[in-house]
């Protein structure tokens, strides 16, 4: 579903176009264009200028056959297929034809060509001043003609319709030279659904010679703009066109039934309104009731939660069923709609159902009058809940870098965990890749199901038991009404990732160990355990088993964690793959930003390979984007680096522990290393936390943590 609200678009789309419109990426894409039509054996994905989707269409586009130097000008469907095509998508042409007109002053003085077409490269609609395009200047419109990859090769509509996002390419960039001096935008219209049906594009007249770089900046971002902007409208009224109709749709057959419904009492409820709003609801339990909560409605499905027979729940009263006293009443008076959890007693047997409560209003004097509500049972409120709450696993096993034979090994043998439903406890210091791996297990083993992940470091100690098990309303000041799910009951069906397990404090790590062994948990304040089917992957940088042994940390929960384990080595026990990390870091990164990759010279590559990267793969990251935006021309130099790695406090520092009378073995010490570092960095940032943070390429909380642990004073 597209749920960026239209200022974030537009805002992003003037980020995006700013960042890929210049004269060197112009130039750039021409050279390599050329030398791609010319040389069969040319590779435009290895450009650093080309965007990888756009040398991927190139090549298909070759590969297809599609001649570069021929366009189509010809309608290529019969008119029976052409008039089918627009009968499917005569509510997108019409009303993209009205917004049109509002635009057609702006798009003819601008000299622009406006399209629409459908997911399949019909041109749908088409307006604009054809004198200023060459090639078309005969025609006076296009529409019949598929414009798909297979007939013009890279179009920024065709791209548009593979990614399912807003697109812009520069003149080169098409792979059709009669559009090599224009920039095309193109936005994609999605349905209801957020399945996208259409595409329109704005393309500008051609440049009749090489563009300035404020034209381009000018251009570029004002047209993506206003093409994703008119998308949004065509969207926003597709929808209300679609409501229109399904509004008098349901206001016919409200029609229909009301003549069939014979009132019980003689009231001011409006019948039509009550049954319009139950139909809404006909796949739940619906029950509408009064203004002091006697029944006057109810459908097959709640007649089934309260175990009653049709003559036997008209006018009993809502409240007889429930357990307790009952909030619903107080909330139907409130002239809004709202959503409670609730637990219905009825034959001696308790479930809890979450209810959705629709106030009906009198027509004349607009008093509430009564109440629509809608059951459901709670296991299918948690459904909807982690469809808004989980974290996103973003992660494959694919996404995992190596070069190192032992960590592939490692990489193996989670995967062949992942297919398993045991615990996993991920180990390895801050920075390794933990949460990396636990998505890669998760979108192995449960993909469809949600990801909640946990910090157990960062997270405060009197909420994090809240915050796990979730608590039902009232339990506590500022609780809210209607109570709220843990973590853990949100993870149903899926996983649940709690990382810096090793700080979980010890009477949480109780109902913790009842929990993975019942598959229940109880919110706080609650009365009964809810079943919960979950995958858990805990992670820690801590060594767990001592701390067993020290008495801080449960012994029956390590090994109920520690079913499967997978260790992840520190970055500097990784052989090469420091160099090779680095390497692909640079790349990464200036491939993003459009710019051209440095080389690492070899006095800044032997500093890196120094150095003990406490912060691990994060730390290196960092330090590359560092190197990446300091360096002025040439090769990376070690003064391109951050200070701390010049400076090498992490390696051992062989006078002050002479002087200090310790043995190498002792200065080989992680521990001692991390500490080194850790002083070292404060020190460079006067002890500010955040900054030494960044330094080290770790969290804030991670080093408050660590400041705590080594008892260092800031």
């Amino acid at each position: 579903m597209y749920k960026q609200s239209l200022s974030d678009l537009q805002a992003n789309c003037f980020t995006i176009s700013k960042e890929l419109l210049s004269l060197k990426r112009w130039q750039a894409i021409l050279r390599c264009k050329q030398e791609f039509l010319e040389n069969n054996t040319e590779d435009p994905r290895q450009e650093p200028y080309m965007d990888k989707e756009v040398a991927a269409s190139w090549i298909r586009s070759r590969e297809l056959g599609v001649n570069p130097y021929s366009i189509v000008k010809d309608p290529n469907l019969s008119p029976e297929q052409l008039s089918k095509v627009y009968g499917n998508y005569s509510a997108i042409i019409q009303v993209t034809n009205s917004l049109v007109e509002s635009f057609k002053e702006l798009i003819v003085t601008c000299g622009y060509i406006f399209y629409l077409f459908d997911k399949s490269g019909v041109i749908l609609l088409n307006e604009g001043d054809w004198g200023n395009f060459p090639p078309f200047a005969n025609y006076r419109s296009r529409t019949g003609i598929i414009a798909s990859e297979n007939s013009e090769g890279t179009t920024a509509h065709a791209l548009c319709f593979r990614l399912r996002r807003p697109i812009q390419l520069l003149g080169p960039e098409h792979y059709c030279v009669a559009f090599q001096n224009s920039i095309a935008s193109a936005a994609p219209v999605r349905n209801e659904n957020g399945q996208v049906q259409a595409a329109l594009v704005l393309v500008s007249k051609p440049l009749l010679k090489l563009p300035e770089e404020d034209t381009l900046r000018n251009l570029g971002p004002h047209s993506l703009i206003l093409t994703t902007t008119m998308a949004v409208a065509i969207e926003t009224q597709l929808k209300l066109l679609h409501s229109n109709r399904r509004i008098y749709s349901l206001n016919k057959k409200s029609e229909i039934f009301n003549k069939q419904l014979q009132t019980a009492k003689e009231k001011l409820i409006t019948v039509d309104n009550a049954y319009l709003a139950t139909s809404a609801f006909i796949d739940e339990g619906i029950i509408t009731v009064d203004k002091i909560g006697d029944i006057t409605h109810i459908n097959p499905a709640a007649l089934r939660i309260l175990k009653l027979r049709q003559e036997e729940a008209i006018h009993r009263n809502i409240n007889e069923f429930f357990e307790n006293s009952s909030h619903l009443t107080a909330l139907a008076g409130k002239h809004e709609n709202s959503i409670i959890e609730e637990r219905l007693c009825v034959g001696g047997i308790r479930n809890s159902y979450q209810i959705a409560i629709h106030p009906l209003l009198n027509k004349y004097s607009k008093d509430v009058d009564g109440a629509v509500l809608k059951f459901s049972y709670s296991e299918k409120s948690s459904v909807h809940n982690n469809n808004k709450s989980g974290s996103i696993a973003r992660y494959s096993f694919a996404d995992i870098i190596t070069e190192d034979r032992d960590f592939k090994r490692n990489i193996d043998l989670a995967k062949r965990f992942a297919k398993s439903p045991e615990n996993i406890l991920i180990i390895g210091e801050s920075g390794t890749g933990k949460e990396l791996f636990a998505q890669a297990i998760h979108n192995e083993y449960s993909p469809q199901g949600p990801f909640m992940a946990v910090n157990c470091a960062a997270m405060p100690r009197e909420l994090i038991e809240s915050e796990l098990f979730g608590y039902e309303g009232g339990s506590f000041t500022g609780a809210e009404r209607s109570g709220k799910p843990g973590k853990i009951e949100l993870a149903q069906g899926g996983t649940l990732f709690l990382d810096e397990i090793g700080d979980m404090p010890l009477e949480l790590q109780a109902v913790l160990l009842r929990a993975l062994e019942d598959k229940q948990i109880m919110r706080v304040g609650g009365t009964r355990a809810k079943k919960i089917d979950f995958r858990l992957i805990a992670a820690t940088n801590k060594d767990l088993y001592n701390m067993v042994k020290e008495k801080q940390f449960r012994e029956d929960l390590y090994f109920r964690l520690s079913v499967l384990s997978v260790t992840i080595p520190p970055l500097r026990a990784r052989g090469n793959d420091v160099t090779y990390l680095s390497e692909f870091f640079i790349r990464n990164y200036c491939q993003k930003q459009g710019w051209k990759i440095p080389q690492i010279g070899p006095a800044a590559q032997e500093k890196i390979r120094k150095y003990q990267w406490p912060g691990n793969v994060r730390q290196l990251q960092n330090a590359m984007i560092y190197a990446v935006n300091t360096v002025v021309d040439g090769p990376i130099r070690p003064e391109n680096l951050p200070n701390y790695i010049l400076m090498e406090t992490c390696p051992i520092k062989t006078n002050e522990s002479a002087a200090s009378n310790e043995k190498p073995i002792d200065m080989l010490c992680l521990e001692k290393l991390e500490k080194d570092a850790i002083e070292t960095a404060m020190t460079y940032a006067h002890n500010y936390v955040p900054d030494a943070a960044e330094i080290l390429g770790i969290s804030r909380s991670t080093l408050y943590r660590k400041l705590k642990d080594y008892d260092i004073d800031y």
